[in-house]
């Protein structure tokens, strides 16, 4: 058994890195590709995301733009989007689809506030837990006398120094998300 800080720190930045791609999915009021990034259409037989059957793009602030490759799956990719749970509503243009993504009201802001605040705080968690292994590792370590208690103190301070890194990454994301979502 061996310490590895490089494997604690890549493990931490890989709950860092889905905390940031569960909030681009969160909707600010303003239009963005990886808003659709959650629709999944039902498409010969199985469910495949949305950028598998056509180009998302945004053509102004306030509207996506779904191209899709086959003209005879508009219909289902506009049913999966409405579907989708997103407040969305796709209008149809050839194989072109235009969503209008509509201004959030006060209550509905708060309530992403709420959710993005979750989402961080799981996060949390799941950085703490990675503290936890690596800590753990490190103790039993030096119950073996693998390393001395001087390597242990220093290595738990490492672990330490390295979670309260990623939880200041953590808090500063979440305040820039609330400020997205909370600025009209």
């Amino acid at each position: 058994m061996s310490y590895d800080k490089q494997d604690l720190k890549r493990r931490m930045d890989g709950a860092l890195d889905v905390l940031k791609k569960e909030f681009s999915g969160l909707r600010t009021g303003r239009a963005s590709v990886n808003l659709l990034d959650t629709v999944m259409v039902d498409m010969y037989g199985s469910k495949m995301p949305l950028n598998q059957v056509g180009t998302v793009s945004v053509p102004e602030p306030r509207l996506l733009s779904v191209q899709v490759w086959d003209g005879d799956a508009v219909k289902k990719v506009e049913k999966a989007i409405r579907d989708a749970g997103l407040g969305l509503n796709p209008m149809p243009d050839g194989n072109n689809i235009r969503i209008p993504v509509p201004d959030l009201n006060e209550e509905r802001r708060k309530e992403l506030t709420k959710i993005a605040g979750k989402i961080a705080e799981n996060t949390r968690i799941s950085v703490r837990n990675v503290r936890r292994d690596g800590m753990d590792s490190i103790k039993k370590m030096e119950k073996n006398g693998d390393i001395s208690e001087d390597d242990l103190k220093r290595f738990s301070d490492e672990i330490q120094k390295l979670t309260d890194d990623v939880i200041k990454s953590i808090d500063s994301s979440l305040s820039d998300k609330e400020k997205d979502i909370m600025t009209v």
